[in-house]
Formats: C-alpha cells, sequence, structure tokens
C-alpha cells in the first residue's frame, strides 16, 4: 500500500517523495502498528496520519490540543479537496450535534477533537458507533508531566480508545521529547520500543543566533525595519514585556500585533488571524501564543528574553520556516531574564521534585546561551540525538567577526566592583565608572573610589551592556533574587591579576532574512494574499512561500508544468492554476530581463521558462505613464501587481531618466520648503535611520524624489 500512499502524496499535497521518517511511520500504520513518531517541528507530522486516513476504511481520529490548531489543520485539509472536520467549543449544541451526525453517515475522512471530550461517556458511547481505524494523538508531548506542557486530560486517552469495539491503531506525535518524555509516551499509549519512529530533531533550514549585551530595544526596531517585507514572531517571557515591545515597534510605524493570556478572547482571536492572514507582518507574545500556530512562511523568530527551556525554546523557534525555506531563530541574552524565569518557576511550581526539575531545565537553557560550540549540536544532544557534525550556519560556527582584547576594561569593572564591596549592582557600578553625581553615589562616598570616572567617555548604558557581557562570559557572577548583586567569580579573579585575557566579537548591524527585490515573487504573493482574502483563510493556506518561490523559479505556462511545482497537487491545480499562471505570464511579459536574472542567481537550478511575448517598453516607464493619469500609488499597485515600494521607484527611476521636467508632478508646490527643510536635515546621513525625526507628513518616498529632482543620488 505504500505505492498507493505516494500516489496520494502527489495528488492531493503536491509532493514526489516522502520526508524523513514519514514513509516508515505510514507503513507501520497500514500495516496495524501502534506507532510513535518524534520528528522536528515542520517535519511533516500531520501527513503521516492524513494520508492514511484517505487509504482506510471509515474515519480516522486526532487528537489535538488547541482549537486554532484544530482549524488550521481543517482549512488546508478542505483546500486539498480532503474532507475533514472538528468538534470543539467553538460549536453551538446543535452543530456539534449536526456534525456528529454528518460524521457517522460518512461525509469525513478526519475528525479533529480534543483529549477533554474523551472524558465523556456519552461521546465514547458515540465513537463506538463509527468506524475508527486509525486515532493520532498530536503534541503527545503534553502526556508527560516532565514535559513542558503537561496536561493531565491527556492521560485518559488510552483508556478512553480502548473502549472503542474498531479497535483503531494508535498514533502518537510529537517534535519536542526528550528521552524521558519519549519513554512516557510509549509507556502511556502502551507503544512498544521498536515501533518509536526518531528521525532527529535537525532542521537544516533555520539559522540558530544568541546575541548578548545588545540594546535589545533598538536592536530589534532594527531588525524587524530590514525585515519587514517578512512574517515573525517575537517571543517575551511576560505580558508587560510584550506591551513594552509592541508599543515600540507601533511607535516605529511597523506592522505588529500582540498576543497574551491578560487580552480578551476575542482580542487574541483578532490578532492571531490578522497575523495569520498577513494583515500584520510581526507578532509579539508570551508563550500563550502556542501550538496552534500552523503558519507556514514564518521567517524568523527572535526570542526577546531567555524561555525558561530548551523544549520551549526549540519548539517556539521552530515555528519559523515550516516550509523549509531558510529562516533564523535569534535569542537575545541579558542575565537579568534568568531572574524573571526563576521568579515565574517560583510562583507556579509547587511540586518539589518538579521545582528542582524546572530549574535544572532553566540551568541548561543558560548553557545554551554560554556555549561556545555549534548551537544546533547543543539542542540535538539535549534531545538524545548525539552527532559528531557541526551545523555550520549557526552564529558560533560562523562567528568570524573581528575581536578586540577588552581585558583593561575588564579590569576597570572588577576593580570598581571589588572597592564597592561586592554589594551592588549593574546600575550603581556603571554609575560609578561613568561619574555620575548622583545622591547615592555621593552618600557612600563612591565619588572618592580610584575607579570613579574611569570609563566616563561611554554612557551608563553602554558600560551596563558591557557588564552583561562579563555576566555572560561568566567572568562576574549573579547572586541574590529581586535585587540581585554582582560578584567577581573565580575566572573574573583571574582576569584582575592578569592571567586571564578578555576579547568580545564586534558587533554587526542586523541583516535582511531574505532578498526583498524578487518582484514576481511579491507578485504572486499579493495574488495568494488577494485569494485568500476572498475565501477568508489565511494565506499559505493557498500556497506555502516555499511554493511561491518554486513557481518563480520554474515559471509554469500549463497543467504539466504547474503539476510539477513543488507544494501543487491536482487539487490546487484545479482551483489557482489559471490564476497563477496567468499573473506569472503578465510579469514576464512586462520585464523581460527578469529570466535573465534568476538564471544569474541560480547558477545551479532548473532553467526557467522561456519568456512569452515582449514588450519594448521597459517596465518602470509603463509605471510612470500610469502615475501620469493621477492614479495614486495604490490603484498603479493593484493594476501592476507589484509593491507600492516597487512602484515608488520605478516613478523616482522615471525621473532620474527625465521623463518629467516638472516636479510637481509629484508633490505640491507648498511643500517646498517642507521638503528642503527635511533635506538639511538628512544632509549626508542615510534616510531611512533617520526617518523618524522627518515631519511627520513628509513622506521617505517625497524626501528621495525630491533628492532625485535635485539630481542627488542618495539611498
Amino acid at each position: 500500500m505504500l505505492n498507493e500512499a505516494q500516489q496520494v502524496l502527489k495528488q492531493y499535497f503536491g509532493y514526489e517523495n516522502f520526508r524523513n521518517g514519514q514513509a516508515e511511520i505510514i507503513s507501520n500504520i497500514l500495516s496495524g502498528r501502534d506507532t510513535a513518531g518524534i520528528m522536528p517541528t515542520g517535519g511533516g507530522k500531520s501527513i503521516c496520519y492524513q494520508i492514511p486516513a484517505l487509504l482506510l476504511d471509515g474515519v480516522t481520529l486526532v487528537i489535538s490540543p488547541l482549537i486554532s490548531l484544530m482549524k488550521d489543520q481543517v482549512d488546508s485539509l478542505t483546500f486539498q479537496g480532503i474532507p475533514a472536520t472538528f468538534i470543539n467549543s467553538t460549536l453551538s449544541n446543535a452543530e456539534t450535534e449536526a456534525r456528529m451526525e454528518e460524521v457517522a453517515m460518512g461525509e469525513y475522512k478526519l475528525l479533529y477533537i480534543a483529549p477533554e471530550r474523551l472524558e465523556s461517556s456519552r461521546f465514547v458511547d458515540y465513537l463506538n458507533t463509527l468506524n475508527i481505524p486509525l486515532v493520532a494523538v498530536d503534541e503527545a508531548h503534553c502526556l508527560s508531566e516532565w514535559g513542558h506542557d503537561f496536561r493531565p486530560s491527556y492521560l485518559g486517552i488510552y483508556g478512553a480508545v480502548k473502549r472503542l469495539s474498531s479497535n483503531p491503531v494508535m498514533l502518537a506525535l510529537t517534535a519536542t521529547a526528550t528521552p524521558q518524555v519519549q519513554t512516557d509516551i510509549l509507556s502511556h499509549l502502551h507503544i512498544p520500543s521498536e515501533n518509536k519512529v526518531l528521525t532527529g530533531f535537525q532542521r537544516n533550514n533555520l539559522y540558530f543566533n544568541v546575541l548578548k549585551g545588545e540594546d535589545r530595544k533598538r536592536w530589534v526596531g532594527d531588525y524587524i525595519q530590514r525585515n519587514k517585507q517578512q512574517s515573525g514572531i517575537i517571543y517575551c517571557a511576560t505580558r508587560k514585556e510584550v506591551e513594552r515591545v509592541h508599543d515600540h515597534l507601533v511607535k516605529k510605524g511597523l506592522s505588529a500585533g500582540k498576543y497574551h493570556g491578560g487580552l480578551s478572547d476575542s482580542l487574541r482571536l483578532e490578532q492571531q488571524e490578522a497575523f495569520l492572514n498577513d494583515s500584520i507582518m510581526v507578532m509579539v507574545a508570551t508563550n500563550a501564543f502556542g501550538m496552534g500556530i500552523n503558519k507556514s512562511n514564518v521567517r524568523y523568530v527572535i526570542h526577546y528574553q531567555i524561555p525558561k527551556n530548551m523544549e520551549a525554546y526549540y519548539q517556539e523557534a521552530g515555528r519559523a520556516g515550516r516550509d523549509g525555506v531558510e529562516s533564523e531563530c535569534i535569542l537575545l541574552f541579558s542575565p537579568q531574564d534568568i531572574q524573571t524565569q526563576r521568579y515565574i518557576i517560583e510562583q507556579n511550581v509547587m511540586n518539589q521534585d518538579l521545582h528542582q526539575n524546572e530549574l535544572q531545565k532553566l540551568r541548561d537553557m543558560v548553557d545554551f546561551v554560554h556555549t561556545e560550540s555549534c548551537l544546533q549540536q547543543y539542542i540535538l544532544s539535549y534531545f538524545g540525538d548525539e552527532t559528531d557534525e557541526e551545523c555550520g550556519h549557526c552564529s558560533n560556527c560562523l562567528d568570524d567577526r573581528e575581536t578586540e582584547d577588552v581585558t583593561v576594561k575588564a579590569q576597570m569593572v572588577l576593580s570598581c566592583m571589588k572597592r564597592m564591596n561586592e554589594r551592588f549592582g549593574t546600575t550603581l557600578i556603571s554609575a560609578v565608572l561613568t561619574g555620575s553625581k548622583g545622591k547615592k553615589i555621593k552618600d557612600f562616598g563612591f565619588d572618592r573610589l580610584s575607579t570613579y570616572g574611569l570609563l566616563k567617555d561611554e554612557s551608563q548604558k553602554e558600560v551596563g551592556l558591557f557588564i552583561d557581557y562579563l555576566i555572560a562570559e561568566g567572568i562576574i557572577d549573579v547572586e541574590g533574587g529581586g535585587y540581585p548583586t554582582l560578584r567577581v567569580s573565580k575566572k573574573g579573579k583571574e582576569v584582575l591579576v592578569g592571567e586571564r585575557k578578555v576579547s568580545r566579537k564586534k558587533q554587526e548591524d542586523a541583516a535582511p532574512v531574505l532578498s526583498n527585490e524578487d518582484e514576481l515573487f511579491h507578485t504572486l504573493r499579493t495574488l495568494r494574499k488577494s485569494i485568500a482574502e476572498e475565501e477568508g483563510v489565511p494565506p499559505f493556506v493557498i500556497f506555502s512561500d516555499k511554493t511561491l518561490h518554486d513557481m518563480c523559479l520554474k515559471q509554469p505556462g500549463d497543467e504539466a508544468e504547474f503539476l510539477n511545482v513543488s507544494g501543487v497537487g491536482e487539487s490546487k491545480l484545479e482551483r489557482y492554476g489559471e490564476l497563477f499562471m496567468n499573473k506569472i505570464s503578465t510579469f514576464l511579459k512586462e520585464n523581460e530581463e527578469y529570466s535573465r536574472k534568476v538564471e544569474e542567481r541560480e547558477p545551479g537550478s532548473v532553467s526557467p521558462r522561456k519568456q512569452r511575448g515582449k514588450t519594448d517598453e521597459p517596465s518602470h516607464h509603463i509605471t510612470f505613464q500610469l502615475y501620469n493619469e493621477n492614479k495614486s500609488m495604490k490603484e498603479i499597485a493593484s493594476i501592476r501587481n507589484m509593491s507600492v515600494a516597487t512602484i515608488e521607484n520605478h516613478i523616482i527611476r522615471s525621473y532620474e531618466e527625465g521623463l518629467a521636467d516638472d516636479w510637481t508632478i509629484f508633490f505640491n508646490e507648498d511643500e517646498e520648503d517642507l521638503l528642503k527643510e527635511a533635506v538639511e536635515k538628512v544632509g549626508e546621513t542615510p534616510l531611512k535611520p533617520i526617518k523618524e525625526e522627518l515631519p511627520e507628513d513628509i513622506s521617505y518616498f517625497q524626501i528621495k524624489g525630491y533628492l532625485a529632482k535635485r539630481r542627488v543620488v542618495h539611498d
């Protein structure tokens, strides 16, 4: 039956071959063997039960922990032509009864429920009237109290399933399970150990990065600005920090939403839907924004604060790049975050054994931050997936930045701490070193210390960040709870007496995750979003980013070629093939150099199709003609199926070529003085970093256009 499974894979999901572990799991299920699948996030776990569901008689029962996860799965399956539904608390009693009747009539191949529903004897009796060949337990790590998302209702699953007369095969699936949690899953569900399929936890498309001692707010704002066309998630440890980061991004004019347990259910749902639909590009959230996030085109996940354990970190980071496209996972570390997580553990974990277990997990997380070896290697080892090979693309593997010797500066800090009797924290130590004239410093007599003002040329913030770096390197120890004090560590004493050197990597600016220059990709993404809005589903349900990238490369012109695009099955060919092929054809006619550019940047890949039709008119001239007809930027963007930013650049390019002599075609005459004032403020500084300082009613585009009018080359 595995050949049939492969045919179903291509027909419904558009893939030629199974991913690692999928074929083995599906073979086990079709042979009637209870199985546990331990696969990384984005490894294709859902296909392991969705394909058997299509091949087996009856309805497959899927036990899922989150309502949002059920909805996403059902939406995706429906759009792939697979009949699926869910029964959960969002339905009225009448709707629930209607769906139960439809399931009983054989209208669906998959039924999603929450584990709590199995606590109802009436519902289990109802299930006993159905032919259920397979029960899939998703997020199976919830079975273990040693896992990071223990859910007591999961413990009743095995007993309820054993009451079913159809004697279904059981499949347990999870992405984050330590060896201890894997053992618990097998034990609770009575799955033989030889039926455990462990594919490994490695995600080759994820780039892990740990940054220490950064000005986090400024760094995140800069990073989001550089990647504002990409979807991302920023995780914070507390609701308060979510609000702060969200407000900061919104004030910078960035498209950001927020999600935490303190918001109303309706607002959380509204924010989540906006993120899934690409109406907002960044979600700032606590871990309440959890397992139900099935958005495939998340290009980066930033942990603004250290999470409580490696399981939470890897599951949250793993929400990046579910479509297989390269994505970044960034952890911004500050030592005070350790105290925050300790406090959370103290408040929420009463059982003494579990309390010690959680503290050990936090220590493991801190060790991850401090390790100088391959980050992915550390993660794999934590989950029992030992390997000697380094990933070659995490921040530790690629860290070839120039280092600077900061031993003398470190000695200044340590000497100051000693003279202050190691009784104070970062704030006061920084104040002394920078020569602050604060009352507290005078009261303690610290202004008479020999170390007073040694770093007066730096700000207190800069010195504080340097102290954070010394803490992260183990040169300074942190002691105490709510008001921690700093002490010179054993390693720090070696630095003080000159037995150990301290060096620090020079910091670099954040770089974009992906190039934003591919106009065809943005054209297809715009089409995808418009279709998604019409059909009321998230854009990634239509096609993933990876599929759109493959369309850009292969440029299909007929049904056979469209089916050859990764992620395109017969159902999606029928629904969307003509729309996307027409859009590609129109784009290529208007952008005659695109194919050559693709060939230049993809030297070893499949050559794109030859361009169908040509135009002698340059693309930016066509744009300018539309603008000359007094059409707005948004109208032209819609007509041309391009982004507004691309339209703006087309017009500026046309102006630089002398197509218009009168610059007022772009702006009102009464804005000229304001523009001149803005340009004077710009000076020799690049425009983008100082946009916030410009008059609110003057746009970046207007400044750039005015500079073009004056023939001033400016970025």
